[in-house]
């Protein structure tokens, strides 16, 4: 039967491939000359990479302990965020395997840390959620994503877009969607399972998807 995890595997190598790409464009362009690009590039490529696949919010992202990420056990320790939850996000090998590689050249280049900040700026400080997020906004318009759209790309949209393909994935595979929910509810930090449940009716594919599993004449689920 299908994995519960609310992870899908077959967009790991896809999101960190584009992001790296996506990246190194911003920083041979527009990283002022003087300084290493390759830190800052290797910085938001394993980041955006991140929150592609797991759907951790950008908060709690930036907010990482070298000593919360568990690279032998393949796990990132979520300390105290939303709703002052703690909670643990199992990691695939390959995500774990980006991990260790940034890590490895933050060090090299930074081998003495100011911050136990797991990502880093070229400084070697924390990242700043402000200055994050314009990056981010200045790399999908490089790449241009969103451009004409009324409101901009924004760094959310990665854990919206993680959440809703979980659950096409679940419904595609045939799994019991309402019975896995409150395994993507707990891996996404929410309060309540009922919190999860929006993004059933945030995506037409997902409703044409929920009413397809619905049996004719009772409204019970079938899946």
């Amino acid at each position: 039967s299908p994995s519960p995890r609310p992870r899908p595997p077959s967009r790991q190598e896809s999101h960190q491939s584009s992001g790296t790409s996506i990246v190194r464009s911003y920083t041979e362009n527009r990283i002022v000359p003087t300084l290493d690009s390759r830190l800052p590039a290797a910085t938001y490529s394993t980041l955006i990479g991140l929150l592609s696949v797991t759907g951790l919010r950008i908060g709690e992202a930036i907010r990482l302990d070298g000593a919360d990420i568990d690279l032998t056990g393949g796990v990132v320790l979520i300390r105290e965020s939303k709703f002052a939850k703690t909670r643990n996000v199992p990691l695939q090998p390959s995500t774990v395997a980006a991990l260790r590689a940034y890590a490895a050249q933050r060090d090299k280049r930074l081998p003495t840390p100011i911050t136990t900040s797991f990502f880093v700026t070229v400084t070697g400080k924390r990242l700043l959620y402000p200055v994050v997020q314009t990056i981010f906004h200045d790399l999908c318009s490089d790449a241009g994503i969103g451009v004409g759209a009324a409101r901009g790309p924004h760094l959310h949209a990665l854990r919206h877009t993680f959440a809703i393909t979980t659950l096409v994935n679940w419904y595609r595979s045939g799994a019991d969607v309402h019975a896995r929910l409150p395994y993507l509810s707990t891996y996404l930090g929410h309060r309540e399972p009922r919190f999860t449940y929006w993004y059933l009716s945030a995506a037409p594919e997902l409703l044409a998807l929920a009413a397809g599993h619905l049996e004719p004449g009772n409204g019970q689920v079938t899946s």
